[in-house]
C-alpha cells in the first residue's frame, strides 16, 4: 500500500471581477433573483451574437503576468460541445488549443508547481434542487451563465493532498492581492476539479486518472484528494484497474462517489468558434498592465519583514489577504510602531473579527480608531485588559478611543503613591501568600498583581504594581 507515488493536477476555475459577463453585458452581480441578469445571448437565442469582454482580457493577462506565463501572440475561442440542463446553447465558448497564456510556475514553501495553461471562458448556469417529497422539483438560475471565468490548469507535478491545499491558498492569495478575483468560496468565485493517479516508482508514467469535480473548499480538495488516493492504491493492491472517471467529493460521508466516465478532449469536439475573430496580443497593452501591477504578496510579505522587522510568522500572516495588509499598512500611518500593531491586529482584532464573523474590509472600527487605541495602551495611559474593553465598546461606538476611555474611566492608575496604598491593602489581606513568595514561590506574585487589578477594577499599572509588591514585601 505504501510503494505508490500520487501525481495530482489542479483546474482551477475563477470567477473574474468584471461588472458584466463574459460575452453580453448582463450584471454579473451575486445574489439576484434566479433568471434576474440573463439576455438572449447568455441564454443562447437563435440569432444572437458573442462580443468579447476586454476587461476580461486584461484580468486574464495580469493573472497571466503575476503567474510569470508566457502569452503567445495570439489566442482564440472555440466551442466545447456538450449537454447539460445548465447549458443552454450546449457548447460552451472557450479557449483550448490556443489558450491565453501558457508556461508558468507558482512557487510554494518547499518548491514551485508548474502551470501549463490560463485561459479564458464562460460560466455554466446552476441547477437548483428541492428535494421536498411532497414537491420535488429541479430548476435552473441562469444568472450565472455567461459569467467571465478563468481557468488555471498546473501540470501534474503535486505530491500529495497538503500541496495541493498549500497550491489553492498561495493561487487565492495572489489573484485577491492583484483583483482579479474575490476568490469567495461560498459564492462560488473559486472552484476546482482535481486530478488524481499513481505510480509505483517515481520514474513512471503516470497510471489512469479520476477527476473529482468542483470542490468548493480547501479542506475539501486536501480530504476528497486523500480518500481517492487511498481507493487508488487499495484498487491497485488488489490488482485492479483503476478506471478513468469522473468522480463527486460526498462531503457528508467523506468519500468520492462515481458520476460519469471521464470525457477525452475529442469528446467535446473542439472547433474554433466563427462568430469571434482571433484575439491577437496587443504588447503596448500588455507593458501598460504589467506597469500597473500592484505589489505581489511575496514581495509585500519580503517588504514587510524588511521595513517592519516583522518576524516571518507575522508578515505571512499580515500578507495573507490584500485587505488585511491595507488595514496595517493604514494603521501604522496613525501610529508608527508596526511591532505593536501587528501583535494587536494578529491576535486582539482578528479574534474580535472571527467572533463576529465580519471581514476586516467590513470591520467598524477604522484602522485610524485602532491605531489610537493601541497608541494609548503603549504610552500607558490605558493598561493592556482595559485596551480590550475598550475594542469591543469602539465595535459598537464611532467615538474616537481617547473620548471612550474618559466615558468608561479606563484611565491607568500609574500614580506610585495610588497604587502603593491599593498594593499594601492586597498585601495585608494575603499574609500567607506574601509569606509564600519570600520563601522563594515568585509565581505567587501573579495572584497578588491579580487582585490588586480586582481592588483597581482593573485600572491598575500591573508593571509597577508588580514592582511595588516586590519592594513592600522585600522591606519587610
Amino acid at each position: 500500500m505504501k510503494n505508490f507515488f500520487p501525481m495530482i493536477g489542479l483546474e482551477v476555475h475563477v470567477e473574474l471581477l468584471t461588472q458584466s459577463k463574459m460575452f453580453c453585458r448582463c450584471s454579473s452581480k451575486f445574489g439576484a433573483p434566479p433568471n434576474s441578469h440573463t439576455c438572449p445571448g447568455c441564454l443562447g437565442l437563435p440569432g444572437t451574437l458573442p462580443v468579447l469582454n476586454g476587461k476580461a482580457v486584461e484580468l486574464g493577462i495580469k493573472t497571466a503576468l503575476a503567474l510569470g506565463c508566457e502569452i503567445p501572440p495570439w489566442s482564440n475561442f472555440e466551442r466545447k460541445s456538450y449537454f447539460y440542463p445548465d447549458l443552454s446553447r450546449n457548447f460552451q465558448i472557450s479557449q483550448f488549443k490556443h489558450p491565453l497564456a501558457i508556461h508558468g510556475m507558482l512557487s510554494l514553501s518547499t518548491r514551485s508547481i508548474r502551470i501549463r495553461r490560463v485561459h479564458l471562458e464562460e460560466d455554466t448556469g446552476k441547477l437548483l434542487h428541492n428535494d421536498d417529497a411532497r414537491n420535488a422539483w429541479t430548476g435552473i438560475d441562469f444568472n450565472r451563465s455567461g459569467l467571465s471565468l478563468m481557468e488555471i490548469v498546473t501540470e501534474p507535478d503535486i505530491e500529495n493532498p497538503e500541496e495541493a491545499e498549500e497550491f489553492l491558498r498561495q493561487l487565492k492569495r495572489i489573484l485577491t492581492f492583484i483583483e482579479v478575483s474575490d476568490c469567495s468560496m461560498e459564492e462560488g468565485s473559486l472552484r476546482c476539479d482535481a486530478n488524481l493517479s499513481l505510480k509505483r516508482n517515481p520514474g513512471d508514467p503516470p497510471g489512469t486518472k479520476t477527476e473529482m469535480k468542483n470542490l468548493n473548499s480547501f479542506k475539501s480538495v486536501r480530504r476528497a484528494l486523500a480518500y481517492e488516493e487511498e481507493r487508488q492504491k487499495q484498487i491497485l493492491t488488489e490488482g485492479k484497474q483503476v478506471i478513468q472517471e469522473t468522480r463527486l467529493w460526498d462531503e457528508k460521508n467523506s468519500i468520492t462517489t462515481g458520476m460519469r466516465f471521464k470525457e477525452e478532449a475529442h469528446d467535446y469536439r473542439y472547433f474554433p468558434d466563427p462568430d469571434l475573430p482571433i484575439l491577437f496580443a496587443d504588447r503596448d497593452m500588455i507593458e501598460k498592465i504589467r506597469g500597473e501591477m500592484p505589489e505581489l504578496p511575496s514581495v509585500r510579505e519580503e517588504r514587510f519583514m524588511q521595513d517592519y522587522a516583522l518576524s516571518s510568522y507575522d508578515s505571512a500572516l499580515l500578507t495573507s489577504e490584500k485587505k488585511l495588509a491595507d488595514y496595517f499598512e493604514e494603521s501604522i500611518t496613525h501610529y508608527a510602531n508596526p511591532r505593536i500593531l501587528s501583535n494587536w491586529m494578529l491576535t486582539v482584532l482578528l479574534s474580535m473579527l472571527n467572533l463576529h464573523g465580519v471581514s476586516i474590509e467590513k470591520s467598524p472600527i477604522e484602522p485610524l480608531r485602532f491605531a489610537k487605541l493601541v497608541e494609548l495602551v503603549e504610552t500607558k495611559t490605558i493598561n493592556s485588559a482595559a485596551g480590550k474593553k475598550l475594542l469591543e465598546k469602539m465595535w459598537e461606538s464611532e467615538k474616537m478611543p481617547a473620548t471612550l476611555v474618559k466615558e468608561m474611566n479606563l484611565i491607568q492608575i500609574s500614580d506610585p503613591d495610588d497604587l502603593k496604598k491599593i498594593v499594601k491593602e492586597v498585601i495585608q489581606a494575603n499574609p500567607k501568600v506574601v509569606e509564600d513568595i519570600r520563601n522563594g514561590k515568585t509565581q505567587a506574585v501573579g495572584f497578588l498583581i491579580g487582585k490588586v487589578m480586582q481592588v483597581s477594577k482593573g485600572k491598575a499599572n500591573p508593571g509597577l504594581a508588580k514592582e511595588i509588591a516586590l519592594e513592600l514585601i522585600d522591606a519587610v
